[in-house]
């Protein structure tokens, strides 16, 4: 309804026309309806034995997975409760890289539990209330049952890596990428204010078609996805000497008209050899400051080139600018805009600098740098599916490893901390008291969801399974139990290295819970109409009601 109605019933016009409204029950049902239905979406794919989904976008490109994020992130999702669900996706992906299906999971779940509590007629106000302190209760279970662990612990940083990518199919390579993001990660620690940061931004993942996934290595250094600029240059140096450079080596056209008047040939020549002899002095600064090697951001004219081959100078030119910072964090050189200011300290240092031909392209590697805070991680796979889904591996892998080295925290899989805190969430519900004890119960069974989707997703009967793993968290050290999906017992899954990171689990209960509160104080939905197309087009139907 656009418009209201005045007492001697004339109408008045509020909403523009076209616009569409739904309130109250009917408003929160159809929200609750499309969130749930993107979990129910991705339920399926949680776990080691969980399903992977094929999406084809409108150009016919196909992707294969079962990253929760990756498959949101590729849905043309148009309801706008269910965008609110992508955004979770998206916030749990940035905060910690993983366990985005669970976060997901987990709201939908949440949503279900609450419309049960509204058809009691109990308040959203009051659930919301019982959902948030539910999840700050659970926060600090959490925190009681995390193990602190020694970040030097080479085999405890493997199992969490390993652990994050058994969903993914990457196979018996598991291992293999687990080493490779460990030493990726610990190379580019850094200590700031006291505390360990480990940005993995600083991580660059370069993919190539071919060879195994056992042939992906870690550079300790940068890949530059372009090639030498001349062929005259050398195609090897070691112990490079690096110059990066943001400005163009070339004369630059003037901002202004200008005329030159020539009425004679030499002059013309005088002219010509003024900007050879400018392009060669810029040659002799980068050689006079003793670098060998030069990446440029910009462009390198082509006599420029030319002098720089005969002076045995290798270079690249429009290199990106986040390829330029990260070689100054891996060769500790300093990135110069004005050439007049080169100075031999502000060159990088490298072992070894060669164009290699990988694949169909030619690269260059920039290695054996003595302590890189920036390396590249190359990945190699037979098929484009398999390098994509490869490199989802490798950040769940990397994300996880920084997780637990920045914080130090982890907790046992396999379902067992959702088991442990549903257990406790259910002791101190009584305490609390009132309505906000069903909503805080509700939470309780909703956060089962997760080791109830991994037993159903491996083929194993979910209530026995959720029976038997309620009774083996009633014993001592009870919270390390959770479900083994390939023999489908309960047992301690600490002790079988099934590890991932505290504040994983801590950032999907905080966003699940954000967004399910939002989605459940919404009780008006309105909808603008679209805009109509231009002349000759049809008219665009009505906005779906939402």
């Amino acid at each position: 309804m656009a418009y209201l109605t005045t007492q001697a019933g004339q109408p008045v016009l509020i909403l523009k026309e076209g616009t569409s409204r739904r309130r109250g029950r009917d408003a929160q049902r159809n929200n609750i309806m499309a969130a749930r239905i993107i979990s129910e979406i991705l339920r399926t794919t949680l776990g080691p034995r969980g399903m992977d989904k094929m999406l084809i976008d409108s150009l016919g490109d196909i992707t294969i997975t079962n990253d929760g994020a990756a498959i949101l992130d590729e849905m043309d999702v148009e309801h706008p409760a269910a965008k609110m669900m992508v955004e979770v996706a998206k916030t749990q992906d940035d905060m910690v890289g993983d366990g985005t299906t669970t976060a997901v999971v987990l709201t939908g779940e949440l949503l279900k539990k609450a419309e049960e509590l509204l058809d009691q007629n109990i308040h959203p106000t009051i659930i919301v209330s019982g959902y948030r302190k539910a999840a700050q209760k659970a926060m600090e279970i959490l925190r009681d049952i995390a193990v602190s662990v020694d970040i030097e612990n080479r085999e405890i940083l493997k199992k969490v890596a390993m652990t994050s990518m058994s969903s993914k199919a990457v196979g018996a390579a598991k291992e293999h990428l687990a080493e490779i993001a460990i030493d990726a990660v610990k190379q580019i620690v850094e200590i700031r204010g006291g505390k360990r940061i480990a940005d993995i931004d600083n991580i660059q993942i370069i993919k190539k078609e071919g060879k195994s996934l056992f042939d992906s290595q870690l550079v300790k250094g940068i890949i530059i996805d372009k090639e030498i600029v001349h062929p005259g240059m050398p195609k090897r140096a070691e112990n490079a000497k690096i110059a990066l450079l943001d400005c163009p080596l070339e004369i630059e056209k003037t901002e202004f008209n200008a005329e030159i008047r020539i009425r004679d040939p030499t002059q013309m020549k005088a002219f010509l050899d003024q900007e050879t002899e400018m392009m060669k002095e810029m040659v002799n600064k980068i050689k006079a400051s003793g670098a060998n090697v030069v990446f440029c951001q910009k462009g390198i004219d082509d006599m420029v080139q030319h002098f720089m081959a005969k002076q045995g100078i290798l270079a690249a030119r429009r290199v990106k600018q986040s390829d330029m910072e990260k070689l100054a964090r891996a060769t500790g050189g300093k990135i110069v805009t004005n050439l007049d200011d080169l100075k031999p300290e502000d060159l990088g240092v490298a072992g070894l600098v060669e164009e290699r031909k990988v694949g169909e392209d030619k690269m260059i590697f920039v290695e054996q740098c003595k302590d890189p805070r920036s390396v590249a991680v190359l990945l190699r796979a037979g098929l484009e599916r398999m390098v994509d889904e490869a490199e989802r591996a490798i950040e769940d892998a990397l994300s996880v490893v920084s997780d637990v080295i920045e914080t130090g925290k982890i907790v046992a899989g396999g379902g067992a901390p959702e088991a442990e805190v549903a257990k406790r969430l259910r002791d101190y519900a009584p305490k609390v008291g009132g309505r906000e004890q069903l909503a805080i119960e509700a939470f309780a069974d909703a956060i089962e969801i997760v080791p109830k989707s991994l037993a159903e997703n491996a083929g194993l009967e979910p209530i026995d399974v959720m029976v038997e793993l309620r009774a083996a968290h009633e014993k001592p050290q009870g919270h390390f139990f959770g479900v083994n999906l390939y023999t489908g017992k309960v047992m301690n899954m600490y002790e079988n290295g099934v590890i991932e990171p505290m504040i994983v689990k801590e950032q999907a209960i905080k966003s699940a819970t954000e967004s399910t509160s939002m989605i459940l104080r919404i009780d008006d939905v309105i909808a603008a109409s679209k805009p109509k197309e231009e002349k000759g087009g049809e008219k665009p139907p009505m906005p779906e009601e939402y």
